[in-house]
């Protein structure tokens, strides 16, 4: 999802947003070396919502349990364990497109940022 699409997305959402993060640079200039990711709790039909967190921060292992779907300005991993452990897939290789560039991701647990 690009930049642009990411900033529609959050500025026209009705989901519950919780950024971590410096909020301003989400919407505005940015690092080229922050990762922009939305996760979510909910999936209704082909939409991703419910209350979702906005992450705008470099390589990090987020524990996301709940998460049932996400986006992100590049390509990150998502695990079915805490701590980036267990079974991980990449965003890149999603199997379930929803509107907007999410992609369904029930039972993730950890979410991996790597560096660029």
């Amino acid at each position: 999802m690009s930049g642009v699409e990411m900033a529609h997305w959050l500025a026209t959402t009705d989901a519950e947003l919780n950024f971590v993060g410096a909020r301003s640079s989400t919407l505005g200039p940015r690092s080229s070396q922050n990762t922009i990711l939305v996760y979510c709790t909910e999936r209704s039909g082909t939409t991703c919502g419910g209350s979702c967190t906005v992450y705008d921060g470099g390589a990090a292992c987020i524990d996301a349990p709940g998460t049932e779907c996400m986006a992100a300005s590049i390509d990150v991993g998502f695990c079915d364990k805490e701590s980036c452990d267990g079974d991980c897939s990449s965003l890149s290789e999603c199997g379930t497109e929803l509107d907007g560039g999410y992609c369904y991701t029930p039972g993730t647990k950890s979410i991996v940022v790597s560096p660029l």
